[in-house]
Formats: C-alpha cells, sequence, structure tokens
C-alpha cells in the first residue's frame, strides 16, 4: 500500500537560478533575452514574484573543459547588474525564511526605509518650518535641505541610482532607471539653482528625499506581501522535520540517535512515534497505526498502515510507533518532488504572462519617450499656450525658492522639470510584470495543499479554458483492481469462508488479476491460505489443484467447469447472465467435480466518481467516456454516472482515443483524465492532461495536471481554482493596464491647462507603489476564497 504520491513525476532536473535585482517586467525580458543569448542554453523562464530563472540546458553535455556550466549564466546576468546564483538541490531541505530573507537584503531594506523615513520626516519639516506652521526656523533652511537630499541620494538611494545606470548601459532600462532619472534631475536640477542662483530656477531638494521615502516604503510594503504568495510552498517545507531518529543496531533495545533528515540515505532504520511526521519516503518494517496524508494528498479520513506500506515523506504518525526503512530521502522525497513541481510551474509562463512581459519590457523605452516629449513639450511650447500654468509669486529666497514640485512653478523650465520627473516615477512596469506571477503562485500553492499539481502557468490558463473532459474508464473512474461482489452457494455444507478460502488457494498460486481480490477477501475473513499440490494452469480457461484433505479443486471460467463435467443447473444459469448483464467476471468453484459455488468479481466505481462528474457537470463542461473496455461494462459504468449515448464509447485501442479526443475538440479545449500506459497518448496530446497519483508513471510523466491520491473530486477542485486564478490575472492585468493609461497622461499634464489638477513627483510615487501593491494583494484574496 502507498499513499498515491510515491509515483510523481520527476522529468529532467531544471536548472533553477535565484536572480536578485529584478524590479519589473522590463528586467524579465532583459535576464530572459541575456539567459537565451548564452550557448547551451535551450529555454529561459523568469519569474519577477520568486525572483527565479528556470534554465533548460541542451541535452549535450559539455566538455569536462568547460567546468560548470552555470557560471557563465551568472556572469552574464552580473554584467547587467543582476546577482545570480544557483538555488542548492543537495537534498539537504530549503534554506530557513530568515535565511532567505537575508539573502534577499530584508534586513538591508529595513535599514534603508528607517533612514529614508527619517529623512521623510526632516523634509516634511522643512515644509512645515517654510510654511510657518512649525516654529523651528532652521529646518526651512536651503542648505540644510541640500545636504539631506545628499545623503538620501548617497546612502538608502545609491542603490537604485547605480542599478538603473547598469541597467540603461546594458540597453535594458527597468523601474529603477525611472526613478532613477526622476530623483537625479530633480536633484541636479536644485544643486544647479543652488550653485547658481542667476538661473531664476526654484530649489526642491524636498522633492527627491520624498520621491525616495515613498518608492522604498511601496517596496518595502510589496516585499512583505510578496513574501505571503509562497506561504503553501513554505507549508510544505514545513512538512519534513528536521530530525530523524536513526536505529543503529537490531532488535527492540537498539540505540537511538537523533540526526539530520538530509544525512538519511536509503537502507537506514528509522524510528517514528505518535506525533511525528515520516522524515524520508520510507517502507513499514514493525508495528501498525493511523497517518494523517491529508497534507500530501488532501484525503481527509487516516490512512491504515502496516508492515510493507509505503509512506510518503511528511505523512504524520496518529496512533503508534513504527520502525521504517528509508526508501527515499532528500531530493528524491515525496515533500520534495512535490514542491519541485510548484517551483516550476511558478516559473513555466502561461500565454497571457508571456506577452505582458513583451510589453513590459518595451514599456520603460515607451515611458522614457514620453518623459522626454513632456519635457520638451512644456519647456518650449506649453506654458506660451496656457501661461495660466505658471505660479507668477515672486521668489521669497535668494537663491530661486525652496518650493515643492507641485506646489507651483514660476518657469517653463522649473514645469517641464516637475512633470517629466512625474511621467518617469508614475509609470509602473511593475505592476505588469507581477499581474500574472502572483495569481499563479497563489493559485498554484493552494492547488499544491489540495493534493493537485499543476505543470506550469501553461497548464493553469489551459485548465480554466476548458469545455469537454474525457475520462478512462479502468483505474480511474473504477478502482483498478477486482473486487469481489456477490456470490452464490450451491453446496449446502459449505458457506462463503469455505468458497472463498478454497478458491484464493489456489489463485494464490498465479498471478492473475483475480487473484489479489480472492486472496485479499480471504484475509478479511481472517482464513488462511490452504496447502495446494499439483496446481495447473489452464491458460484463459482456469485452475486445477489438488488440496490437502479436501480433494481436486476447479477454479474458473463456468463454461470450463461444465466441459469438465460439472452440473450447472438452471437457477445458476441464470444468476450468471445476471451478473454479466452487470459487467462482472463470474467464477465457478468445483470440489470432487460438484459445484461448490459461483463468484463475481468487478471493478468498483470509485466512490467519488458519480460526485466529481457531478461537480464538472456543474461548471459546464462536456464529459465522455473513452475505453478499451466490453459494452456491457461501460454502458453499466455509463448508467451509474449519469452518461449515455454519444458520451460513450468502448472496445477503443490508443490510437482510437486519440481520434475520439481530436473529434471532440470541435467544441472548444479537450481535457483527458487517466492512469495507464495506454492511456499516455492521450494525456500528451490533450489541451490538458490529467493523471490519477496511483497510476502509472508513463501516465504522470505524460500529464499536465496530476491528482495525488486516488480521490476524483480535487479535479473539478482544480478546474475552478484555475478558473479563479486567471480571473485574478485578468483582473491583475486590466488594473495595469488601465491604471498607466489614465495616470501617464495625467501625470503628463493633459489636465492642467483645464482644470489646474497636476501630480507631484512625491505623489507619483505613491502611485506607482500603491499600483504594484494592489497587484499583489488582490491575488492574495485568491487564498482566502479558495
Amino acid at each position: 500500500m502507498a499513499t498515491g504520491v510515491d509515483s510523481i513525476p520527476v522529468g529532467d532536473a531544471p536548472l533553477l537560478l535565484e536572480v536578485e535585482g529584478m524590479k519589473c517586467g522590463g528586467c524579465v525580458r532583459a535576464v530572459e533575452q541575456r539567459l537565451l543569448a548564452q550557448p547551451g542554453v535551450r529555454q529561459a523562464s523568469v519569474n519577477l514574484l520568486n525572483r527565479t530563472a528556470w534554465v533548460a540546458l541542451d541535452p549535450a553535455p559539455a566538455p569536462p573543459a568547460q567546468g560548470d556550466p552555470v557560471v557563465p549564466l551568472i556572469e552574464a546576468l552580473a554584467a547587467m547588474g543582476y546577482v545570480a546564483q544557483r538555488r542548492p538541490l543537495d537534498g539537504e531541505g530549503p534554506l530557513s525564511l530568515a535565511e532567505r530573507q537575508q539573502q534577499r537584503g530584508w534586513w538591508q531594506r529595513w535599514r534603508q526605509l528607517v533612514v529614508a523615513l527619517l529623512l521623510l520626516l526632516v523634509s516634511a519639516g522643512g515644509h512645515l518650518a517654510e510654511a510657518r506652521q512649525l516654529p523651528l526656523p532652521w529646518l526651512a533652511d536651503i542648505h540644510l535641505h541640500a545636504v539631506v537630499a545628499t545623503l538620501a541620494l548617497a546612502l538608502p538611494g545609491r542603490p537604485i541610482l547605480v542599478a538603473g545606470a547598469r541597467s540603461a548601459l546594458a540597453g535594458a532600462p527597468g523601474m529603477d532607471t525611472l526613478v532613477g532619472l526622476g530623483m537625479g534631475s530633480a536633484y541636479l536640477a536644485s544643486l544647479v539653482a543652488l550653485i547658481w542662483p542667476a538661473v531664476g530656477w526654484q530649489c526642491f531638494f524636498n522633492e527627491p528625499v520624498m520621491l525616495l521615502g515613498f518608492v522604498l516604503m511601496g517596496r518595502f510594503i510589496e516585499e512583505r506581501a510578496r513574501l505571503r504568495t509562497g506561504d503553501a510552498l513554505r507549508a510544505l517545507w514545513a512538512l519534513q522535520p528536521d530530525e530523524a531518529l536513526l536505529l543503529l543496531g537490531e532488535g527492540p533495545q537498539a540505540p537511538v540517535r537523533p540526526v539530520r533528515v538530509g544525512a538519511l540515505r536509503p537502507g537506514d532504520r528509522v524510528r517514528l512515534l505518535p506525533g511525528d511526521r515520516v522524515p524520508a519516503d520510507s517502507r513499514v518494517l514493525e508495528g501498525q497505526s493511523a497517518l494523517d496524508v491529508s497534507s500530501l494528498t488532501g484525503e481527509p479520513l487516516p490512512l491504515e498502515v502496516q508492515g510493507g506500506c509505503e509512506l510518503a515523506a511528511g505523512s504524520l504518525n496518529l496512533q503508534a510507533p513504527l520502525v521504517l526503512e528509508v526508501l527515499r530521502a532528500g531530493r528524491d522525497s515525496a515533500v520534495a518532488r512535490i514542491i519541485g513541481l510548484v517551483e516550476q510551474a511558478q516559473a513555466r509562463k502561461a500565454p497571457i504572462q508571456r506577452l505582458a512581459d513583451q510589453l513590459a519590457g518595451r514599456f520603460t523605452l515607451v515611458v522614457l519617450l514620453l518623459a522626454a516629449f513632456t519635457f520638451v513639450f512644456w519647456w518650449q511650447w506649453g506654458a506660451q499656450l496656457w501661461p495660466q500654468v505658471l505660479a507668477h509669486a515672486p521668489s521669497a529666497h535668494p537663491h530661486g525658492g525652496h518650493r515643492s514640485l507641485g506646489m507651483g512653478a514660476e518657469t517653463p523650465l522649473v514645469l517641464a522639470i516637475q512633470l517629466s520627473i512625474a511621467v518617469l516615477v508614475v509609470a509602473c512596469p511593475c505592476a505588469l510584470g507581477l499581474a500574472t506571477p502572483t495569481a499563479i503562485s497563489v493559485g498554484s500553492g493552494r492547488a499544491a495543499q489540495a493534493g493537485v499539481l499543476f505543470r506550469g502557468g501553461d497548464a493553469i490558463e489551459a485548465a480554466a479554458a476548458l469545455r469537454t473532459v474525457l475520462f478512462d474508464k479502468t483505474g480511474t473512474l473504477t478502482v483498478g483492481r477486482p473486487r469481489l461482489s456477490a456470490l452464490r452457494l450451491e453446496d449446502p455444507t459449505a458457506d462463503e469462508g469455505v468458497l472463498v478460502q478454497l478458491a484464493a488457494s489456489l489463485e494464490a498460486q498465479t498471478r492473475h488479476p483475480l487473484a489479489h481480490a480472492l486472496v485479499e477477501r480471504c484475509q478479511a475473513l481472517s482464513l488462511p491460505l490452504l496447502p495446494v499440490e499439483l496446481c495447473t494452469t489452464h491458460p484463459g480457461q482456469g485452475l486445477r489443484g489438488t488440496v490437502a484433505d479436501r480433494g481436486t479443486v476447479l477454479v474458473g471460467r463456468p463454461e470450463w467447469l461444465q466441459a469438465q463435467g460439472v452440473a450447472l443447473p438452471d437457477p445458476d444459469q441464470q444468476w450468471l447472465a445476471e451478473q454479466g448483464s452487470r459487467g462482472a467476471t463470474a467464477v465457478a468453484v468445483a470440489l470432487e467435480g460438484r459445484l461448490v459455488g459461483l463468484l463475481a468479481l468487478e471493478d468498483a466505481l470509485r466512490p467519488d466518481a458519480a460526485e466529481a462528474l457531478g461537480q464538472l457537470g456543474a461548471l459546464g463542461l462536456g464529459l465522455g467516456l473513452l475505453s478499451g473496455d466490453r459494452q456491457v461494462a461501460v454502458q453499466r459504468l455509463g448508467a451509474a454516472l449519469g452518461l449515455e449515448g454519444a458520451q460513450l464509447a468502448w472496445g477503443l485501442l490508443p490510437q482510437q482515443k486519440l481520434e475520439r479526443l481530436e473529434a471532440a475538440r470541435g467544441g472548444g479545449p479537450v481535457a483527458m483524465v487517466g492512469d495507464g500506459i495506454n492511456d499516455a497518448p492521450a494525456l500528451a496530446a490533450a489541451d490538458l492532461g490529467i493523471a490519477v497519483g496511483t497510476g502509472t508513471q508513463v501516465a504522470l510523466d505524460a500529464a499536465d495536471l496530476v491528482v495525488l491520491g486516488d480521490r476524483l473530486t480535487p479535479i473539478p477542485m482544480a478546474l475552478r481554482l484555475a478558473q479563479r486564478t486567471m480571473a485574478k490575472v485578468r483582473q491583475n492585468l486590466a488594473w495595469a493596464f488601465g491604471y498607466n493609461l489614465v495616470v501617464i497622461p495625467i501625470a503628463a499634464g493633459v489636465l492642467l491647462p483645464g482644470f489646474g489638477v497636476l501630480l507631484s513627483p512625491p505623489l507619483a510615487a505613491l502611485l506607482m507603489a500603491c499600483s504594484s501593491i494592489t497587484v499583489v494583494v488582490n491575488a492574495l484574496t485568491l487564498g482566502r476564497d479558495a
């Protein structure tokens, strides 16, 4: 017995890089293009939210002299100002949350934010002192504000200025370039006005300080919100304990030593106490207990385990101590493979995200051109066309006045600087870059917690667009293992125990699919298997053997027993016909030439199959059943599930399943749900291949969506989650595009002549930060609604 996660698809291990310094969609596009330009890189997908780059290398191995293929990639990104490193895959488990935050400069952001807020308070105090609302006249001194602005740009603002300059020089300007230009131009213009008062400009040293404060504050809040999008992934990591109890000898008195989970190796024996989680994929050697596997498969009922059962890492022991043998540890464990699939899913982009990244990559260049046009227009023509936009108040300061940008410009040049800075700062490619990955990250994480693994953002987008779902029968809608469903006794001296014991004792000598069902029923009745001698198999017919103290026993097809001289009265024939109409397989048992009884075995319907199909129908999806089984069995199953007519197809070969699938595509995108080797072609050809976790490895590898465990109800849940996820993506993209379409023209002064409305650079920075935070928070609501 296994928990349904022991055969999670692994595939080729991707190269996962952590990339620091990305701020917007333009950065994403620049990093992807630089990675794709490197020799040997076949595919690259960059995730702004997680700051990771998923890289697929050419399958041809590199010569040993070339060394680690990761080094050239890291050096190429370093030349653009991005710090990259390979994410550890050594099986030692994840870095702690504090370490990951520290690696990302979390405490450095705290320090920058505190310094920026202190400078912001000084700047605000200067405004209040200048307006004589604060009795501290020294705060209004222009030279003090010049020093404060210099410190602000040299200390907390320096990383933004340096990163913006590097990306611009690399030909890939991004968000830091826009903010850096805004702060730098305001500072330089004020510095010129301070050093050469004759130019008649105003000084506005407060503005780069306030702009920097709002930008850093917005990024800090955005970072906090981003971390919450990874809660589901961190919850999965938390399933694997830090330590395990390693047994150092044999027997119940063997000494135990606590060791780190990363040090476990296949073959190690560990003791699992009640309340502990399974440290690695293991097999039970001793003991019986019940385990909670809901965190892995979503199954609410405890799993009863005993000797020989396989357990997945992360399962919670509820009752009694167990002795386990480690099968797979570290990166090969079920939890690690689940997390790897989730991380890969978050890195694989949906088609809609690729379009957004392409637009965001060009967005920064468009904003630079708009800012330049805004500057030239208001400097040369705007103030002449609408002279009322200038404030003609006389300068009250010998250095041209110390005013706030947005409180009135006295010359066309100052107005042009003010509006062009506002355009640079208010534009937000961050929102465009975050719109899709935030929703995909939250959606895939929530699905993983419920026992459903999406292969990528493209799988989520395909799942949201489905119109038809087709199912395989055996092992998908049914359990996939024959079970005893009915019996009929003919010998009045026999009972169920005698009938089952005789049949199971002979069937246990073979590998016939029916043998497991009969042996399982015999064990359930607590009956031992009888010793059998001279057991002979008649292919396609049955078994003949001698049972000690009983005599010759025949087990097989009723027709074969009749041919051997065993009489089947009319009532038995009628019973067999009834079982055949239900799709059951009949087995007759005879002892010394006399019929003992009849057994009916059938592949039972999964308990939640009808509920799952009902939920899919409620979603407005078309349903169908494609099977290679007999017509009677398929029609009976279809009747039990409410499927009929054109929704059913039987006797199909794998190629015929493909043909049926292509025909169903006429009504829109199609999903195929299967579990066997013969389903793999249809799973790969469908718009969305869905594999049940108890299926074969071939089917799991071909699927886009893997359902852990043996339940079907997670499938409609996953499709509903995909629909909600794509709805959030569309909402985020609508907000990101709508925000920029509305706010950039306002920042450029469209409403200034007629309504006197303009955006100051600090207000523009605040709006820019809010736009990024909005898309992240909107994606987080998906986790609450799911």
